[in-house]
């Protein structure tokens, strides 16, 4: 069975993710990740953004393909939607996947009690050079053994994990910023982080682990 927290209303808009300590937790004991939606984003279940119209396809040219694995510090090359007007194509750099401990989830309240949290720290570029401003991405844990960690995490832990939309000037080719998606678990470790975004890659996602 699930369970949920909400501590504040939403975490929509361009900060408030970044502002708020915590919006809410949820975990399910038996789920695996792959079936609990992947991003926050406001389109979280539309298609990856072809760069070239709606639809699930990859766009052309050198994209990292569905089911790629990497290592932590390696660069992916992904098509990227926000919201309808808001699409592209992003390089993403998985930096450091690093074990927080269960004290740092305090402000998730008593439900994320005995959770440790792990910390996937990445850089963003605009490859595309689209209109990027302002978008949010969130990468998914991935247990050792390859399985989902079950939890949905909405929030950041300011100063240890902070995740930050891109900046407004995210509009050209070559743009970058740095960002943390928070994960966690009650079970195995977190050794990986993986892009599941779109329908391409929802299935097959490209996966970074230590």
């Amino acid at each position: 069975m699930g369970f949920a927290l909400s501590a504040c209303n939403g975490d929509d808009g361009e900060s408030a993710a970044k502002e708020t300590p915590s919006a809410s937790v949820s975990a399910s004991a038996s789920a695996p990740a792959s079936s609990e939606p992947s991003s926050e984003s406001p389109t979280d279940d539309s298609g990856d953004g072809d760069g070239d119209g709606d639809g699930g396809e990859a766009p052309a040219g050198d994209v990292t393909a569905p089911g790629t694995k990497l290592k932590v510090g390696d660069r992916a090359v992904l098509p990227f939607r926000y919201t309808s007007d808001k699409k592209g194509t992003i390089a993403v750099t998985v930096t450091a996947i690093e074990k927080g401990a269960e004290s740092d989830m305090a402000a998730f309240g008593d439900k994320a009690k005995g959770m440790t949290p792990y910390f996937i720290k990445m850089k963003v570029e605009n490859v595309g050079g689209t209109d990027l401003s302002y978008a949010s991405l969130k990468l998914d844990g991935v247990l050792d053994g390859g399985a989902g960690t079950g939890v949905i995490l909405m929030g950041d832990i300011p100063g240890t994990c902070d995740r930050e939309t891109a900046p407004r000037d995210f509009t050209t080719k070559g743009a970058s910023y740095e960002t943390c998606s928070l994960a966690a678990t009650k079970t195995a470790p977190v050794t990986g982080a993986e892009f599941d975004e779109g329908d391409t890659y929802s299935d097959n996602p490209v996966v970074w682990a230590n």
